[in-house]
């Protein structure tokens, strides 16, 4: 048996990525988990369990407010991570992890959730930021030697595994390398489809600019339809200052409130250009359609007309047609469900441990524990 690494970027947030981590640890229980920093308290709870080794930077001064202020030294954090004693390493990077050590003669394979959004897409992801007149003079020089080292770090895996054919195009035109495509675990299982009426609009995200949620809530002042949002983040204070009355925010929410949240909701609200988006696939396993924006994983995930209405232009205007296209059709829960069970993390578990087969890592997979999780 392979002894195997999973090397996680950092756990300072809750979000489809570090749902794919854990899925990737559920997959591999003797795995052991690593990361260059991680919150306790946003640990997946079968992380949290088992135990996530860090790096130095955990105990750097005042980690928690100023995480993302530290983003020049974690390439340091993650060559620090010691796994020399490992035969194989799986990196989940969204940005330092597939920058990590691999022992000599060891087998290293990324799971990349996009190459580092802010980096290379730097205008995008900053032009709703507030950041000062200092913040962006310096910026874009320290950026040129991230991006620098970043197509270095790219150079390490031996193998790319994108979460969608958006991404596996973003790292070809970024890093020069292919990229098998396999679709993030949807845990279909966790959603049963609802016997009431649909009586909000939902928004289930953090709150961060790049999502643009400013659009949907645009949107639903315009039609003055009502809307529930789901999540907290560095946005949400300029998204309150321009809802009106329709629209609601309940901050977090364990995994039983949104469970009911979702029950009640008539469609989920997706304004962003997402690398896959695994929301609008868990809100149509319980049988609730999607109101998208025509770019990026909603291409692969949503069938237009059939599991939810693409808009075209990204604006509240466009998304306000949308909701009203989307008002004027049926919709057929049993169809819904069907399409997220092609994206299970069952068929997920299926394909990961296919590919570490094939490259050569030894498993040693525990087969009660996962037929009995993916039934």
């Amino acid at each position: 048996m392979s002894r195997i690494a999973l090397v996680h970027d950092y756990f300072t947030q809750q979000g489809g990525a570090e749902r794919v981590a854990e899925e990737l640890f559920e997959c591999l229980p003797n795995a052991d988990a690593f990361a260059t920093v991680a919150f306790p308290e946003l640990l997946p709870p079968s992380l949290a369990k088992a135990g996530v080794k860090t790096s130095w930077m955990q105990h750097l001064p005042a980690m928690r407010k100023m995480h993302r202020l530290y983003f020049p030294l974690y390439p340091f954090g993650v060559s620090a991570l010691d796994l020399s004693n490992y035969d194989a390493v799986i990196s989940s990077s969204s940005s330092y992890a597939k920058g990590v050590q691999t022992p000599l003669g060891g087998t290293h394979i990324c799971y990349c959730h996009t190459p580092m959004r802010w980096v290379w897409r730097y205008k995008d992801y900053v032009k709703r930021e507030k950041l000062g007149f200092a913040q962006r003079a310096a910026l874009p020089i320290l950026l040129k030697g991230l991006r620098a080292w970043d197509v270095n770090a790219a150079r390490q895996p031996d193998q790319f595994v994108a979460n969608s054919v958006t991404v596996a195009e973003r790292i070809w035109e970024v890093y020069k390398r292919d990229a098998v495509v396999i679709n993030p675990p949807i845990d279909v299982g966790r959603f049963q489809v609802s016997s009431q009426p649909g009586e909000y609009y939902l928004i289930l995200s953090r709150l961060v600019s790049y999502k643009r949620l400013d659009i949907a809530v645009e949107a639903c002042n315009l039609l003055k339809r009502r809307l529930v949002i789901v999540g907290d983040g560095t946005d949400r204070k300029r998204l309150e200052s321009i809802a009106g009355p329709t629209i609601s925010f309940l901050g977090r929410r364990t995994d039983a409130e949104v469970e009911g949240i979702v029950a009640k909701s008539k469609a989920l609200l997706f304004p962003g250009e997402e690398d896959f988006g695994m929301v609008p696939l868990e809100l149509a396993a319980a049988g609730v359609p999607t109101v998208a924006f025509r770019a990026g994983g909603a291409l692969e995930t949503i069938v237009e007309n059939v599991t939810g209405v693409l808009f075209a232009e990204q604006t509240a205007a466009s998304m306000a047609d949308g909701i009203v296209e989307l008002e004027s059709r049926s919709w057929a829960p049993s169809v819904l469900r069907a399409h997220a069970q092609r994206f299970d993390k069952a068929v997920f578990r299926h394909n990961i441990h296919n590919l570490l087969r094939t490259s050569g890592v030894k498993l040693e997979v525990e087969h009660k524990k996962v037929i009995a999780k993916a039934g």
